[in-house]
């Protein structure tokens, strides 16, 4: 077993953290403050050919998988610059329409979505449903040579920087799940933003489709197997998720590091004191931790191995890495730690955010222990 990591990637990290550090965090915490999408550094990933390192070279991409996904995901954080939607455009959506799409519609997004100019994000959760996806109720009913969808979907991220959705909805008699592609201005489709209090560059959305017609061409794979194809995404968006997570915390340790070093209070710096260093020092391990759990998801999930319980360990493990990393440097700021000079509140919700989505740490929890342990079902 080899963990060192190859030269590609090496250089890989390198390149993206150099696309990343001019935007950097005063870049993304400004956006997240006024609630604007990170246009500039989301163009430059494309440009660079970063955005769609999973896309397939015949679509534009650059024709590699989720364990150089990942790696990007977790650069751009580790630079201060944790673009969420990334998780959802490419994680799940490019992952999707290049699995199961059709040729029309991989030639009619995956490019887009490539050179980092058009996106595709993801509605799955709804008010009444949370965590059960059984109980989706948004409906997709054929007539004729088309499908009209009724329904509610809740905390969708980025729709008004979309151009479609990849929805999630029950087709037939027997109410299984189908995927389809909807354009974000269908008529019928009513966008409400949701408000938050997390400093976010993405915004949140309720959607309601009143009789939204689509074309029997916006069905994305086989009618009725869209539960088994949309964990094609949900794995990869867990595994991108922690990804993330791992920058995150990087990036937090690093200005919590620095800030350790150059504080002094009575003629010394405050990292000399292990009440201070400690916290730090724990929260490196755990993010290390993570961080392997994290490349080991990625490596099963793109050598169609079974992911499941890896994913679903690392998200755990990644989001409570970052948290604690958060915290820790906040604490280390002391007064400094909430201060808009300083910049690190933004991180710690988002931090915050990220253990609850896009899987909550108790549903994890009842994964392992009935799929890991063999416990009975708990719910």
């Amino acid at each position: 077993m080899d963990f060192a990591e190859s030269d590609e990637h090496r250089d890989l990290r390198a390149a993206v953290g150099a696309v990343a550090a001019p935007y950097g965090g005063a870049y993304y915490v400004e956006h997240a403050r006024a609630g604007t999408e990170c246009t500039e550094l989301w163009h430059a990933l494309g440009d660079s050919g970063f955005a769609g390192v999973n896309v397939p070279e015949e679509y534009g991409g650059g024709g590699g998988g989720l364990v150089e996904l990942a790696l990007v995901c977790e650069e751009i954080a580790a630079q201060g610059a944790p673009i969420l939607l990334l998780l959802v455009t490419h994680a799940i959506s490019a992952e999707v329409i290049a699995e199961y799409g059709t040729e029309e519609q991989r030639k009619e997004w995956l490019p887009g979505l490539a050179s980092g100019r058009r996106k595709v994000v993801f509605a799955i959760t709804e008010p009444e449903a949370g965590s059960n996806t059984h109980k989706l109720s948004t409906r997709a009913r054929g007539v004729g040579d088309e499908w009209i969808v009724t329904g509610e979907k809740y905390y969708i991220s980025g729709v008004d920087d979309a151009e479609a959705l990849l929805l999630v909805a029950r087709t037939g008699d027997e109410g299984q799940l189908s995927l389809f592609l909807v354009p974000t201005d269908a008529p019928g489709l009513q966008k409400t933003v949701l408000p938050v209090d997390v400093m976010l560059p993405e915004k949140q959305f309720t959607l309601h489709f009143d009789e939204v017609r689509l074309p029997a061409s916006a069905l994305v794979g086989a009618e009725g197997q869209g539960f088994r194809q949309v964990f094609h995404g949900l794995n990869p968006e867990r595994i991108t998720g922690a990804a993330l997570c791992v920058g995150i915390a990087r990036y937090a340790l690093d200005r919590a590091a620095r800030y350790a070093k150059d504080r002094q209070v009575w003629d010394r710096p405050i990292g000399a004191h292990q009440g201070v260093a400690h916290p730090l020092a724990k929260a490196k391990i755990e993010t290390e931790l993570a961080a392997l759990m994290t490349r080991k998801a990625a490596w099963l999930h793109q050598n169609g191995l079974p992911a499941g319980e890896a994913s679903n360990m690392a998200k755990y493990a990644a989001a409570e890495a970052a948290l604690a990393a958060c915290d820790a440097a906040m604490q280390t700021h002391g007064g400094n730690g909430v201060a808009q000079e300083f910049g690190l509140l933004p991180y710690w919700g988002l931090a915050r955010l990220l253990r609850i989505a896009p899987v909550n740490r108790e549903m994890i929890l009842n994964f392992v222990a009935q799929h890991s342990l063999g416990l009975p079902r708990s719910y």
